[in-house]
């Protein structure tokens, strides 16, 4: 079974003993209710399961009630033998199917007679179909595809040997050549698998990357079909268009978000909804361009500019031509190299809880990402070859007040001049 750091959030959870109804948030097919059937076999007595989307009838149970005796009161009767109290673990699934059940979470917050789950795939989109948001009464986690520690775990590392890797991080020292060997080769493996809990297993069981493509592409026509089903009838066609121009956005020197990529004259207007559900439906993340080089980055973000990548690096490269995997793994694949370096770094950024952030310049200059590190406004650039040259990054420090730089590149560690630390690719993590 796959490891998964949700399992402690959920522990935490539990343990506080203020805990409210908990809402998970996550994109279909990262696990959300694998994680809390698991969780709820191992700290409850009983655990009572309501999936919005495969039994639409227990939605009336929500409708025009505010009372949560109730509710529970009809769930016994849907569900007879049903017992609704400390030992019991109530877990509604798909929720963004039954708005009502989102309202409700407040009043069996307030109730307390027994452990709350709310879990849905699109509740990005259905929060705004909620007449009354239980706001301050329910407790929030959002969760992604596996992270590449995860992924690290579940191929055989245990902590103790991330935690070897990531002290040469720490020590700003270079890490032994078969060591950072081996983690490179996972690295390379993770940007091809990317994180779906069913394709890491079935990559772990097998190693079969024909078998990882074909899961992956399924996920894709899935997260085609919810566009059909689920998106506003004006924003079907154009979500779809937006979604599959992705990987010619990336391919670009310049990754800002094109809307005549999509479609000749194409505008913001046309198109800013249909991104925007892609996003609430948590299939592609954001990098906004900041308009100076500082802290604090929200504050010189500017929200109309911005770069669009897949939320999981496996399925962007699943778009991709068929070979495109082979040619990860090798390190040779043409004018996606960089695009998928650079997406698969924004992917481990974004589950690291960091806002995406980039800098532009006169279209002349470009630094990939801004983090905040210690304290100071630190430019990231991402490179997919072992060149340390960092002349963005030179310029940056140079002439516009940039105090430290980190070039991330499939080198080992070392420097490119005083300010710029140039650090193995797979050490993103540990920003």
């Amino acid at each position: 079974m796959l490891q998964r750091k949700m399992t402690r959030r959920l522990t935490r959870w539990k343990d506080d003993p203020n805990h409210k109804s908990l809402i998970i948030k996550g994109a279909r097919q990262v696990g959300k209710t694998f994680i809390v059937e698991d969780f709820a076999q191992h700290n409850y007595a009983r655990f009572v399961r309501v999936n919005f989307e495969e039994n639409p009838e227990f939605a009336a149970i929500f409708q025009g009630t505010r009372n949560a005796a109730d509710i529970y009161s009809q769930l016994s009767l849907y569900l007879p033998g049903a017992r609704f109290d400390k030992g019991t673990l109530l877990f509604l699934d798909e929720i963004q199917s039954c708005p009502d059940a989102i309202t409700a979470l407040k009043f069996l917050s307030i109730d307390g007679r027994c452990d709350v789950i709310a879990s849905g795939s699109l509740l990005g989109i259905s929060y705004k179909e909620v007449s009354s948001f239980p706001v301050g009464y329910v407790d929030h986690a959002e969760m992604y595809s596996l992270d590449f520690e995860e992924f690290l775990w579940a191929n055989g590392f245990g902590e103790s040997q991330i935690e070897y890797v990531k002290g040469f991080c720490e020590r700003h020292e270079q890490v032994p050549q078969a060591v950072h060997q081996r983690m490179l080769d996972l690295f390379r493996k993770y940007i091809v698998v990317g994180g779906m809990p069913e394709v890491v297993a079935s990559f772990v069981a097998d190693a079969d990357f024909s078998r990882v493509l074909q899961l992956q592409r399924d996920i894709l026509a899935e997260y085609q079909n919810d566009i059909a089903k689920y998106a506003p009838s004006a924003e079907k066609a154009k979500a779809r268009a937006c979604f599959l121009s992705i990987p010619k956005q990336l391919a670009r020197d310049y990754k800002k978000f094109t809307y005549s990529l999509v479609e000749p004259r194409g505008s913001a207007r046309k198109y800013g909804g249909s991104l925007q559900w892609l996003y609430d439906a948590g299939i592609v993340n954001f990098c906004y361009k900041l308009d100076a080089p500082e802290l604090p980055f929200e504050g010189n973000a500017d929200n109309a500019k911005f770069k669009v990548y897949m939320r999981d690096t496996g399925l962007l490269v699943a778009m991709l031509e068929d070979g495109s995997q082979k040619d990860i793994i090798e390190g040779n694949l043409g004018i996606y190299k960089g695009a998928v370096y650079e997406n698969i770094v924004a992917d481990i950024f974004a589950k690291n809880g960091k806002a995406l952030y980039y800098y532009e310049k006169n279209n002349s200059l470009e630094m990939d990402f801004f983090i905040r590190r210690e304290g100071a406004a630190t430019a990231v650039e991402v490179k997919s070859s072992q060149n340390r040259k960092a002349k963005s990054m030179d310029s940056l420090i140079a002439n516009h007040g940039v105090r430290r730089g980190i070039k991330l590149a499939p080198g080992n560690y070392g420097t490119a001049g005083s300010k710029v630390e140039v650090m193995p690719i797979y050490m993103a993590m540990f920003l």
